[in-house]
């Protein structure tokens, strides 16, 4: 079977009418100026959602919003670097409740980054900014975040996982650690704060095709070509799995990984 490209943006499937689901909620997605969480962000604000996009690249996230609100939608952008201090992180939590009118019903915490190196040739800056951007900055969001959520009596979260949380790969020891630190962390916000009305579960990608990994189509369409679906997973794929999450429809759905990742994760074909 020959994988067919995605788009290089995502630009959600006509066939998939938006159904108001999300009408009159307000989501903050992170690292969502391109790939994955631009298609989740555009996804939620076409099912109605106020979406706040934020990431580091001020000129990104507004072509983000201006689509969003093309579309007919409703978005703003702030500018944050979740690498930054815990202050600017508290900040950031606090001006995107400001903006989406004291209230935030959807967090999701996509912005992960992946310095791809053998365990010896990871560098301690490197190092540093992965365990900082992809499970301190998530820690810190839903401290601040999740206890306005619980006395509000409900909300939803989703954390971006990976399919690679589950099994060993070379040169992304440090990567698949924070992914999976991640889950775990899904696990324990689902049972401290899933009795006051507020969902948290993890969405883990497979092989996804992105504009920030296009040089390697190559090894994707190898890695892919093995599952049963035989192809890479779109971004927008990733973006049908949130809007499900953070709707009603996943009501009973507590500390959950929802795989989206062509089987690769639980199959093999030979």
């Amino acid at each position: 079977m020959t994988p067919s490209a995605p788009p290089a943006v995502s630009t959600l499937s006509p066939s998939r009418a938006s159904l108001g689901r999300l009408e009159g909620k307000r989501a903050v997605v992170t690292g969502s100026t391109s790939g994955i969480g631009e298609a989740i962000a555009r996804a939620l604000a076409a099912e109605g959602a106020h979406v706040l996009v934020s990431g580091r690249d001020t000129a990104r996230g507004d072509t983000v919003v201006r689509l969003i609100r093309d579309a007919g939608g409703r978005s703003d952008f702030l500018a944050v670097d979740l690498a930054g201090s815990y202050d600017q992180i508290r900040r950031f939590a606090a001006d995107a409740e400001a903006l989406l009118e004291d209230r935030v019903d959807i967090l999701v915490n996509n912005a992960g980054i992946y310095p791809a190196t053998s365990t010896a040739g990871l560098e301690d800056a490197d190092l540093d900014a992965m365990l900082a951007v992809n499970v301190r900055a998530p820690h810190v969001l839903a401290g601040s975040i999740l206890p306005g959520m619980a006395a509000r009596g409900g909300g939803s979260v989703i954390n971006v996982g990976s399919w690679m949380a589950g099994v060993g790969t070379p040169y992304a020891g440090m990567y698949t650690a924070t992914k999976a630190a991640l889950e775990q962390l899904t696990r324990a916000w689902a049972a401290e704060f899933g009795p006051s009305g507020v969902r948290v579960n993890t969405l883990a990608p497979g092989a996804t095709l992105t504009p920030g990994n296009e040089a390697s189509r190559e090894i994707l369409d190898a890695i892919t070509a093995g599952t049963p679906a035989g192809a890479v997973v779109r971004p927008d794929d990733i973006a049908y799995g949130a809007v499900f999450l953070a709707s009603d429809e996943a009501g009973m759905m507590h500390g959950s990984t929802l795989s989206i990742d062509g089987g690769i994760s639980f199959t093999r074909l030979g």
